[in-house]
């Protein structure tokens, strides 16, 4: 048996939570980054007895159509599946829904699933820091089990909440933009999981391709790239009742 760890995680908090699962379910481990608009997908093909732990964030209650389209070419072939969606504290809402429904079309079989809980990735006061020790604990006890399920041949598959039809997704909205400390250096550019900033000249941004996943002002260097502060400020305001408590991994096997 093989084992895949295909991850979208812009900023690094969806593969953190993803790794803790996957460290624990398999010594060897082959990677697939979503995030990677260079790599051909359809060209990845799994066998029925592999298994694979598909990892998303969750964007407004959704998996980012990015992530959904380079997912759905993967030929999963009937290899069993565990789905993590990864969310700021807010609300995973239909996220693991989606993500189940095109694993399946992509020929996978859910045999697990998983929200868990990050650093927020525009807001990062909430949930910082996370996952935590706490987490981790809890998410190395459900691989174990996991880990039985798999070994046993058990094909159940677990009850995994959310609507069909899924909530309506969210436009971009923020666009991160340089600010006087850029040197062009490019890392931006290349990075992008979507291609939204010019090569060229880095402190053009495509605002349509953009899908504010907040990657280059995590990669950049000089610290140089920003998202608008009075956006930023009321997103922290619409947030902070929904986001204050906290809440903790949901498990389904």
């Amino acid at each position: 048996m093989e084992f895949y760890e295909i991850c979208f995680s812009p900023t690094g908090g969806t593969k953190k939570a993803a790794d803790i699962l996957a460290e624990q379910l398999s010594e060897e481990i082959h990677p697939v980054d979503l995030t990677d608009g260079k790599t051909d997908f359809s060209g990845i093909s799994l066998k029925e007895e592999d298994a694979a732990l598909i990892a998303v964030p969750s964007y407004g209650g959704r998996v980012p159509e990015t992530a959904v389209k380079r997912l759905s070419q993967i030929k999963g072939n009937g290899a069993k599946a565990i789905l993590v969606c990864v969310y700021g504290n807010r609300a995973y809402e239909d996220t693991l829904a989606e993500l189940e429904d095109t694993a399946k079309a992509a020929g996978f079989r859910i045999t697990a699933a998983v929200a868990a809980v990050a650093e927020h990735s525009i807001a990062r006061q909430f949930a910082a820091g996370r996952p935590d020790s706490q987490d981790q604990a809890q998410l190395t006890e459900f691989a174990g089990k996991i880990r039985k399920k798999l070994s046993s041949g058990d094909t159940a598959e677990p009850a995994i909440p959310g609507n069909r039809p899924y909530k309506k997704a969210e436009g971009a909205g923020m666009v991160p933009k340089p600010d006087r400390n850029c040197v062009k250096c490019g890392i931006c550019a290349e990075k992008c999981p979507v291609q939204a900033i010019d090569k060229e000249d880095p402190r053009k941004t495509d605002s349509s391709k953009c899908i504010s996943c907040m990657r280059c002002i995590s990669v950049c260097p000089h610290s140089a790239r920003k998202v608008n502060s009075v956006m930023l400020a009321a997103v922290n305001t619409m947030l902070k009742k929904a986001c204050s408590k906290r809440k903790e991994c949901e498990l389904y096997l």
